[in-house]
């Protein structure tokens, strides 16, 4: 269940949002399915305060808060209003914090799962985006940060090493500090018959000083949509690699939801290149309902080794690994429901239940 609150303070406005989503795992699945998902209950609360005209200018100020059960977020984003033919900016400073399983969490239940492995980030970034004006279908953003990263444990103190003993950052102190400029272009085509979709990110570390991360990462993904029919059959690619310093952190984590289903976060992989592979065929079955049948598939390509500490290899994580099955999308006045049933190449089965858009105004 949820509630939504929007409070008018003179120009301001406050929208203040409480979502519950219970993952109901244990009561929804057959006994033989019981022991591949726990029952886990997340309580996110989240409030956004909006400006629209800070200083009488139409200046915009936007502050959100973020809370779940095991993370937090908070953004503070002001924009300028500038001539549509000219880049959008918006400043922005952001802090966060959230479980590192992706790279440190430990597989477990045939790698369907993955537990905590006792890190912890906190994140702190300060920067520029700059938006430029859309073009046909393409577009583009520039940004330009400072970004403070520190590993904590789970009682929230800094550390320098995991359970391990090996470092949990590439400066071999309590934190990493970094600059880092980004450029993002992206391209967007929709039409009755399809989709195409292609976006590609490129960071670089710059060495402001000297015991700052240099390295240059970048990321892609393609999507191809093709309607056959009543059905619809998407595919998509994605990749990347990292060149330079790197923390642990900072590795590709394969596995999971978004990734390769039938895995727990990060279970099949992390590495400093990565490639993974979706593919999914919907059907309607009526107004209301939609089934579907996917193919999930990931490597690290062989960069695990070269992960700082190959937390990878430490863990028994397989490198490459594929999950197939199918699943229900289910409309509603109260949300979108999903259920997906993926088995993974070593024959365990998971169930996922996910509620989206569930809240009800008051």
């Amino acid at each position: 269940m949820g509630a939504q609150k929007s409070i008018h303070a003179g120009r301001a406005k406050i929208d203040v949002n409480v979502d519950f989503t219970h993952k109901l795992c244990t009561s929804l699945m057959f006994p033989a399915f019981r022991d591949t998902c726990s029952p886990l209950s997340l309580v996110i609360g989240s409030l956004c305060i909006k400006h629209p005209n800070l200083f009488g200018g139409s200046e915009k100020l936007d502050v959100s808060w973020d809370k779940g059960l095991y993370d937090s977020n908070v953004l503070v984003a002001f924009r300028r209003p500038r001539p549509e033919w000219r880049p959008q900016q918006c400043f922005f400073i952001q802090h966060s914090l959230s479980p590192e399983i992706g790279v440190h969490g430990t597989p477990i239940d045939n790698f369907s799962r993955s537990g905590s492995g006792g890190v912890n980030l906190s994140k702190l970034a300060v920067g520029l985006d700059l938006s430029e004006p859309a073009s046909s279908k393409w577009s583009s953003t520039t940004s330009v940060k400072f970004e403070h990263v520190r590993p904590l444990n789970d009682e929230g103190r800094s550390i320098t090493r995991d359970l391990d003993g090996f470092p949990t950052t590439c400066s071999g102190n309590t934190h990493d500090s970094m600059v880092v400029l980004k450029q993002e272009s992206r391209f967007a085509k929709a039409n009755d018959q399809g989709l195409s979709h292609f976006s590609m990110q490129i960071e670089q570390g710059i060495p402001v000083v000297s015991k700052w991360l240099i390295f240059n990462r970048f990321k892609f993904v393609a999507s191809k949509g093709v309607r056959l029919g009543p059905a619809f059959l998407l595919a998509s690619l994605t990749g990347g690699s990292i060149v330079g310093d790197m923390a642990p952190y900072q590795a590709f984590a394969i596995g999971g939801l978004g990734s390769v289903r039938g895995y727990g976060e990060g279970a099949v992989g992390s590495g400093r290149s990565c490639l993974v592979a979706n593919t999914e065929l919907a059907l309607p079955l009526n107004k209301m309902t939609e089934g579907t049948i996917f193919l999930d598939c990931g490597t690290d390509l062989g960069s695990s080794r070269l992960v700082p500490g190959n937390p990878s290899l430490r863990q028994g994580k397989p490198g490459f690994g594929y999950g197939f099955g199918y699943g229900l999308r289910f409309k509603s006045p109260l949300g979108h429901l999903q259920v997906d049933y993926a088995i993974n190449a070593f024959n365990q089965k998971t169930l996922y239940f996910g509620v989206t858009n569930l809240a009800s105004s008051t």
